[in-house]
């Protein structure tokens, strides 16, 4: 069985190519260079240019690196920089509140787990780093539905599965609860995704001021909202510790 699927081994090969030497250059020289046939190579740049990855010059035909490669580039660094930014802030929230503390993005469909500070007591756990949530039950992923236009048209558009009693499915019923959430700031998960577990989460914004991400207190539904009423508390400290992230990331105040 062989170790590697050589059209995808000949396209990154070819984008490395391009990302060196000449900012440009033509069908031939790309073949030569890789040691491949004209009409391969033509079919790989071809795809590589639907997709966005490669552009052709109209006027000399020649090849150069698209846009979405710059566009997962700055993805790939807003998530790194955002994770470091967030470091210090997350290890003093779980501290603090006792819990653990998540930071999540938007990521195919989802809330990707970049982040997870473990709580602070000698119980066993799992670290989360990797993991993806839903993002219509979850309080990542609310906040990011409520605050990031891509989101919300995800989960709109997505199938809302029901994971308990209390996950908000309804079309209508899920918008207003995205409104309160906007009016509001933050977002809270009660057993909606998971039973005995709450967890409340507010949105982290970059310098201009668009949602980068979400960070969130999760764990047992008795701690994080005794008697069915979310501990203001840890809301306030969700909510001051996104905005310091916010911060050095180039928000300003918020």
């Amino acid at each position: 069985m062989a170790k590697y699927i050589q059209s995808l081994e000949r396209a990154a090969a070819m984008l490395r190519l391009l990302a060196g030497g000449e900012r440009r250059l033509g069908l031939s020289d790309i073949a030569s260079s890789l040691g491949l046939a004209k009409g391969t190579a033509h079919g790989i740049l071809r795809t590589l240019q639907l997709e966005g990855f490669v552009e052709q010059d109209a006027t000399s035909g020649r090849y150069q690196l698209g846009a979405e490669l710059l566009r997962l580039g700055n993805s790939y660094l807003d998530v790194h920089e955002l994770r470091a930014r967030a470091l210090v802030w997350t290890d003093d929230l779980a501290r603090s509140s006792g819990e653990s503390v998540h930071l999540g993005v938007l990521h195919q469909h989802g809330v990707l787990i970049v982040h997870h500070v473990f709580r602070p007591d000698d119980s066993r756990q799992v670290l989360e780093v990797g993991a993806m949530q839903p993002l219509h039950s979850t309080a990542l992923g609310k906040v990011l539905s409520a605050f990031d236009p891509v989101a919300h048209s995800e989960v709109m558009e997505a199938e809302r599965r029901s994971f308990t009693g209390r996950t908000v499915t309804a079309a209508d019923e899920f918008e207003a609860m995205l409104d309160l959430i906007r009016a509001q700031g933050w977002a809270a998960d009660a057993e909606e995704t998971w039973e005995g577990v709450a967890a409340v989460s507010a949105p982290v914004h970059d310098r201009r001021r668009m949602p980068v991400g979400a960070v969130a207190v999760t764990g047992a539904v008795e701690r994080v909202a005794p008697g069915g009423v979310l501990r203001p508390e840890l809301i306030a400290a969700v909510r001051d510790c996104a905005r310091a992230v916010s911060r050095d990331l180039g928000a300003g105040r918020f």
